[in-house]
Parts: structure tokens; sequence; C-alpha cells
């Protein structure tokens, strides 16, 4: 066997893989089914052009008064990064959650770049209206759990 027929034969870690690597104050923790939705709901509204990346455009969104819901990567090393994030999302009334890995939500929000958190503005015009409402729904409820 070559060398690029065993790198053909890696394929991506799963969610409970992915998981090993949480940090601890990675909750509330969407399951393998709600994390598909979100990232599905991420690549849906980048292509609609109402996401914020990063940190520092999420928090100045956040700070101007904007709505949505936020996803937060939970395998960002140093911590200290985005420990004030769930904070101000309390605050300002935002639903938010994490996902497993920064990898995949930088791939879902269409960069090539790993991505630390997500902000998906709330626009009455946006095609996924109703996906966004049940992940909405979803994050609500799981951060009341």
């Amino acid at each position: 066997m070559g060398d690029e027929e065993k790198e053909a034969e890696k394929v991506a870690p799963t969610y409970e893989e992915r998981c090993l690597a949480l940090s601890v104050i990675a909750k509330p923790l969407a399951d393998k089914k709600s994390t598909k939705k979100l990232h599905k709901l991420v690549k849906k509204a980048s292509k609609a052009k109402i996401v914020r990346r990063g940190i520092k455009e999420v928090v100045k969104a956040v700070r101007k008064g904007q709505k949505g819901l936020c996803v937060l990567a939970g395998d960002i090393s140093p911590i200290d990064v985005i420990t004030h994030l769930p904070i101000l999302c309390e605050e300002n009334e935002i639903p938010y959650l994490y996902v497993p890995s920064k990898q995949d939500l930088g791939a879902a929000a269409c960069t090539k770049r790993p991505t630390s958190c997500v902000l998906i503005t709330d626009k009455t015009d946006f095609g996924e209206k109703e996906l966004y409402e049940k992940c909405v729904e979803q994050a609500k409820s799981v951060a009341l759990a």
C-alpha cells in the first residue's frame, strides 16, 4: 500500500471522537442530529449572506443589538478566547449552542479556515426560515434543561 492509498482510507473523525476534544464549558452541546442541522443552517445562511463569522464580528454584532442564533465551537484552545461570549448572548437574550468542531463549523460557513463562532442574524426574507426556527427552539429548550 502506498502513502496515497493510506491517506485515502483515513476518514473524518466521528461525532463521538470530536466530542473527546471538547472544553469543559461547552454546554449546551448540540447532539449529533442537531449538529448536522446547525451545519446545514450555517451553510444556507452563509450563502444568503446573513452570517457573522469569528469572535470579533459576533461580539460587535451582539453589542450593536443584532439578534439571531449563535453557534460556538467547543474545541477552542485556549478557551479564554470565547468564555465571555455565552454570557454576552444570555444578557442579550440570544440563544446559543456548541458544536464539537471548529473545522466543521468553518467548512459549513464556507471558509477555508476553522471558525470559533458564528452568529446567524434574524432576517425575514431568509429562505430557510423553518430550519432556523427549529434550531432556535432546540437551542432554547437545551439551554433550559
